[in-house]
């Protein structure tokens, strides 16, 4: 109820009068329009180095004015990492989201986002060693290779095989390679 006092001015007698006090009623009806709250998850993507990578957060997307991010809260994280070559999902929850404010029916909508980790593009040459000697009989073999353009932190054991025993020549040639993280770790699979 609306409730209400009141006082009778100065030299007013009440026996002279008939007074009903009727106290009102004041209502708030909810809002029939119905309220989309959309989050947008951030993405990201990364060029894999060895690294762990990370991408957070989220915008949000309100269709009513009224209502506002301070009107509801997000209990989860929002969060996505990873390391090796691929999709990692930021993965919010619809039931992590709730509404806290009563005048309003408001659906959650979300976009998903993602980390993006790349495979490695840039050209890393290996390179079989040349060799040359005076014709002795013997076979001429030369395993060893140079490694160009390879990211810091990473090695590579390569097999080079190719030899020549009479006068002429013969290729040499990197017939396999491993590369490794600095953790000596196989991680070929992540370079292209």
């Amino acid at each position: 109820p609306n409730a209400f006092t009141y006082t009778l001015n100065e030299g007013t007698k009440a026996e002279n009068y008939n007074i009903t006090k009727v106290e009102g009623t004041l209502t708030v009806t909810p809002l029939t329009d119905k309220v989309t709250v959309t989050i947008t998850e951030n993405s990201g993507t990364e060029k894999y180095d060895g690294a762990e990578k990370t991408v957070t957060g989220y915008t949000v997307s309100i269709d009513n004015a009224l209502y506002t991010e301070d009107d509801f809260t997000y209990s989860g994280t929002s969060e996505a990492k990873g390391t090796e070559v691929g999709e990692y999902p930021l993965d919010l929850q619809l039931d992590e989201l709730t509404n806290n404010n009563p005048n309003y029916e408001v659906t959650f909508v979300v976009n998903p986002g993602k980390l993006t980790i790349t495979p490695v593009t840039d050209e890393i040459r290996i390179i079989a060693n040349s060799d040359e000697k005076v014709y002795d009989g013997d076979e001429l073999t030369n395993d060893g290779y140079t490694v160009e353009n390879l990211p810091d932190g990473f090695t590579v054991e390569a097999v080079v095989e190719g030899g020549q025993t009479d006068v002429g020549n013969n290729p040499n040639v990197v017939i396999s390679y491993v590369i490794y993280d600095e953790n000596g770790q196989d991680v070929t699979d992540q370079f292209t």
